[in-house]
């Protein structure tokens, strides 16, 4: 089992940036695939990134070139950096991580949720 708390959440003007942290608790925290995944307001949740066991990347459409996924094992940490936000990215982020094979886009495939960092864009 792992546990995840993310930080780094804030307010920020569009056009800013802001990097999001998702620390796991757990020594089996490199064997998880991990991801980013938003809940605008009234919203359903949706896939933002995802980072595999080797480092390769998966983005949504929406953040491709302007969000980065990255890991570091070694302190068991999962970062989105988010670069050119605009306010429809306004939305609590939650990190995750992957239990099931399956479409890395898809939120049941992942087992274990933090309890979210609200990030909110101001115009």
């Amino acid at each position: 089992q792992v546990q995840l708390v993310e930080s780094g959440g804030g307010l920020v003007q569009a056009g800013g940036s802001l990097r999001v942290s998702c620390a796991a608790s757990g020594r089996t925290f490199s064997s998880y695939a991990m991801g980013w995944f938003r809940q605008p307001p009234g919203k359903e949740r949706e896939f933002v990134a995802a980072i595999g066991l080797g480092g390769r990347t998966y983005y949504a459409d929406s953040v491709k070139g302007r969000f980065t996924i990255s890991r570091d094992n070694a302190n068991n940490t999962v970062y989105l950096q988010m670069n050119s936000l605009n306010v429809e990215d306004t939305a609590v982020y939650y990190c995750a991580a992957r239990t099931s094979y399956g479409d890395y886009i898809e939120a049941m495939n992942y087992a274990y949720w933090g309890q979210g960092t609200q990030v909110t864009v101001s115009s």
